[in-house]
């Protein structure tokens, strides 16, 4: 699948998402079950993150953020550029835009907002986040924000969707705290967590249109 065909994307992103069940298959040993999510919903923060999709040559890429170290619980995690819903965003597509501004760069004017994915919550930090799905034309010219991005980590879809690149590892959580997790090895970093459930739900989405055998 090219670039120059992701139309037959932006329609599978209008069907049924394969949901919570593609998300799992990235889950580490320590998610919490549905029922605790529903119990937290009230109190959680809500927020969203932007699942770029742009051109280099006609090969469809997606872009990833490396944090910068800082006191908190995602400090130096790779993760889609995003973050909290202000009071002043009109709505989570809002957010996902100025964050993506914000963090990486790219500005409002050129992403084309083209669908979502299935919602996810984050323990840890206590957010629900909704993946919001753009698209750019051509690639993008990033200017990371050194102060929350210490890398641009660009890979493209179809790296994605090789296997080999779905790895487990032990995530020290805390200095008491360590749980087994799936992770994808990106440009020889470890992308678990939210990102990962994510990025396994958006393979699900794309599988087809790769692997389709002609009739």
């Amino acid at each position: 699948m090219k670039f120059s065909e992701i139309d037959t994307l932006v329609a599978a992103l209008s069907n049924n998402l394969p949901g919570e069940a593609a998300q799992f298959k990235m889950a580490s040993s320590f998610r919490v079950t549905k029922e605790y999510i529903e119990e937290q919903r009230p109190k959680a923060r809500l927020g969203s993150v932007m699942v770029l999709l742009f051109p280099v040559g006609d090969e469809i890429h997606t872009v990833l953020t490396l944090r910068t170290s800082y006191k908190g619980v995602h400090s130096g995690q790779v993760s889609f550029p995003g973050g909290k819903k202000d009071e002043a965003d009109i709505d989570l597509n809002f957010t996902a835009i100025r964050e993506t501004w914000e963090e990486i760069g790219v500005p409002d004017y050129d992403i084309q907002l083209v669908g979502n994915l299935t919602e996810i919550y984050i323990p840890a930090s206590n957010f629900i986040v909704r993946p919001m799905v753009g698209i750019v034309q051509q690639q993008p010219e990033f200017h990371p924000n050194h102060r929350e991005v210490e890398k641009i980590i660009v890979t493209p879809i179809s790296v994605l969707l090789d296997d080999t690149i779905r790895k487990q590892t032990k995530i020290k959580v805390t200095e008491e705290f360590i749980i087994d997790a799936p992770y994808f090895d990106i440009d020889n970093h470890v992308v678990w967590g939210a990102t990962a459930m994510i990025l396994s739900e958006l393979c699900e989405v794309i599988r087809p249109l790769f692997y389709t055998e002609a009739v």
